[in-house]
């Protein structure tokens, strides 16, 4: 596959570990999607594998708009392409658990979101993980940035902090 141009990080958010949120509690974020963990999460240690997380946070993001903001990963003129993605780990996960993962927009612009969540055992208010996610929104057929469709942006302001 090509490759695209982006645009560069928003000034706001350094490509560093600073850029994941700190500690925060569930009333910190709009928008949960209860995930179970698997059998295969596991790593030899017993606990959920660090890469997995990040499977975690694809999965809240692309959720909410599919289901709330219309994304059509199968025909539509638009994707988000993940371009920077962090993970910070605060307490270990493992299977059978079910993580209640949360999320909240930090920074809109004209063709790119960045997103933070939370990962929390259920009943827990102290998160297990955090993290911080880039999409940049680009046309399908051209593979280019372009500007976040209007029934996605909508769904993505509701999520604003």
């Amino acid at each position: 596959m090509s490759s695209i141009s982006t645009p560069a990080a928003p000034s706001a958010a350094p490509a560093t570990p600073s850029a994941v949120p700190t500690p925060a509690s569930r009333a910190d974020y709009p928008h949960f999607l209860a995930i179970p963990t698997r059998w295969m999460d596991n790593d030899v240690y017993g606990h959920v594998n660090n890469v997995v997380y990040y499977s975690y946070f694809d999965t809240v993001i692309n959720e909410h708009l599919i289901r709330e903001g219309g994304l059509d990963i199968h025909e539509g003129g638009v994707v988000g392409y993940c371009v920077e993605s962090q993970c910070r780990y605060l307490a270990p996960l493992a299977f059978p658990e079910t993580i209640d993962a949360g999320l909240r927009v930090a920074h809109l612009g004209n063709s790119s979101v960045r997103y933070e969540i939370a990962l929390f055992r259920q009943g827990e208010d102290a998160p297990a993980a955090l993290g911080s996610f880039v999409h940049v929104f680009v046309s399908r057929k051209e593979i280019k940035p372009t500007a976040i469709p209007p029934a996605i942006r909508a769904c993505l302001e509701r999520l604003r902090r």
